[in-house]
């Protein structure tokens, strides 16, 4: 039962208050608005010939229990047993692919066929062994944002779970007909979908003002409810997408394809900055990963903040063929903004204002310096088209838009040093731009009956979490405003009379 409880985490914002690992998973989002963050990056203990040896539960074990000190041993590997388990299509979990001279991590084994899987199978336990440690007697309502595949997941991993309910809120227009059927049957008593009119940002930004809203906590409270977050601004989502790094060095290592200690670079496609954030976490941990590639697609917010150091989000939002990565307020980067300042809550909490109320802040060089790691670049919608098709043609390897959105930036961008792709979705959930990448005529077809055709084309075996969808009821047709997300929160939990 021995607990290691030298990590605390505290905000990004204002408060200097540390709290346990366990509380920091429980309340989601800190009172001040800001984002937990550890106080402290233990180094891995594994040694390099022992990680290549280690399985994916094994790895998880070993890079969790340095950031989740609270929790026993028996605790955290209950959690991971139940997590990753038969809900993967493969028992590597996470396999790592080589094609054309670069890795591909593949993240879409799990029960929603996207990366999300990785850290929202493991979530659901992490909260509740977190509440029952903290004593908590209240139903926990988690309120999720998503621009597609965030939603599936959790509310996949929430379904039934028992002391909680989930509802996720989703841009109507700006998800792919293969996501919003994910979200709409999904099973469940305590789930439930709520389609916005309105887009990603407009989600996200309803979901932490309803975090923030006194009045709206304390009439939940008093109905028995409290509230936390799917979403990567809460820590024990970010948390198991560390693993996954940890893991590709690991298998590097066991397919002899680098030496211990020997730097890869990583590519990552990302929108709110948490797979690549993982990434740089990992760095921290020991992991020898070199440069980290942070990928956009025309909603290139996050190159242009690399490029000049601005963050700007006065801009119109480009409803791409990556909807996933359409997103103009990319709420994990206030965890490196803290690092970059120091450490400094107070100039986090500074900056984050000037964000919210003017659209936009700026970096010194000197806060610049401290993230030289990180490198941008965005792909069109354009350079996806041609990125699929030279894949497949030449490689014999089929990847989805998010994915090439990565690939497209790493063909312009590659140098002689190792480098990992992380691929974050199966293509068959976006399955018409796929195949109008592959130059094949989809007329006035459905998505299920491309599905069937792209299966036909490509020989890649159609996902489950794919097919079970087909013939699978609509549960939900709930729609609102952006302005009525939290009058919808009311009405489901039966707040209002």
């Amino acid at each position: 039962m021995k607990q290691n409880k030298s990590v605390t985490y505290r905000s990004t914002r204002g408060s200097k208050e540390k709290i346990t690992a366990s509380m920091a998973v429980l309340k989601g989002i800190a009172d001040d608005g800001g984002l937990y963050v550890p106080d402290v990056f233990p180094p891995l203990s594994v040694s390099a010939q022992k990680l290549s040896g280690l399985s994916y539960k094994e790895t998880a074990y070993e890079v969790m229990k340095l950031f989740l000190g609270d929790f026993t041993k028996e605790e955290l590997t209950d959690c991971i047993e139940k997590a990753y388990d038969e809900k993967f299509d493969t028992k590597s979990i996470a396999p790592l692919v080589k094609k054309g001279g670069v890795f591909f991590l593949e993240l879409f084994h799990g029960q929603t066929a996207a990366f999300k899987d990785m850290a929202l199978s493991i979530l659901p336990h992490l909260l509740t062994v977190s509440a029952k440690k903290n004593g908590v007697a209240n139903e926990i309502v988690i309120l999720t944002a998503t621009s597609g595949d965030t939603g599936k997941a959790a509310l996949a991993g929430f379904s039934d779970v028992e002391g909680t309910k989930i509802i996720a809120f989703y841009p109507q227009n700006g998800v792919s007909p293969i996501q919003e059927r994910q979200m709409i049957t999904q099973t469940g008593d305590n789930v439930f979908a709520v389609g916005i009119h309105g887009n990603f940002d407009d989600a996200q930004t309803g979901v932490k003002q309803m975090f923030n809203h006194t009045e709206l906590v304390k009439k939940m409270n008093d109905a028995g409810y409290q509230f936390s977050s799917a979403n990567s601004i809460n820590i024990g989502r970010l948390l198991p997408q560390v693993v996954y790094y940890a893991y590709t060095y690991g298998q590097l290592l066991h397919q002899k394809e680098c030496a211990p200690g020997e730097e890869f670079n990583v590519v990552v496609p990302t929108g709110n900055f948490g797979n690549i954030l993982a990434a740089y976490y990992a760095k921290q941990i020991g992991i020898p990963i070199g440069k980290l590639i942070c990928v956009s697609n025309e909603n290139k917010v996050l190159f242009d903040f690399f490029e000049s150091g601005t963050y700007d989000r006065k801009r119109e939002l480009v409803l791409t063929t990556s909807p996933s990565m359409d997103i103009l307020v990319s709420s994990n980067l206030e965890r490196l903004l803290f690092i970059m300042t120091g450490n400094d809550s107070e100039k986090t909490a500074e900056l984050m204002k000037e964000l919210e109320n003017g659209g936009e802040y700026k970096v010194t060089e000197e806060m610049k310096s401290k993230c030289r790691d990180f490198y941008g670049g965005f792909s069109s919608m354009e350079d996806v088209k041609k990125t699929i098709k030279k894949y497949f043609e030449q490689e014999d390897y089929l990847m989805d838009t998010h994915t090439a959105v990565a690939a497209g930036v790493y063909e312009q961008w590659k140098d002689d040093g190792k480098t990992v792709i992380v691929s974050t979705a199966s293509p068959y959930k976006f399955t018409r731009s796929v195949m109008e990448a592959l130059g094949r005529d989809c007329g006035e077809k459905t998505d299920f009956e491309l599905i069937d055709e792209l299966s036909e084309v490509s020989g890649v075996r159609i996902p489950k979490a794919i097919e079970e969808i087909r013939t699978a009821p609509v549960r939900f047709r709930i729609g609102c405003d952006k302005s009525e997300m939290e009058e919808t929160v009311e009405k489901i939990l039966g707040l209002t009379i």
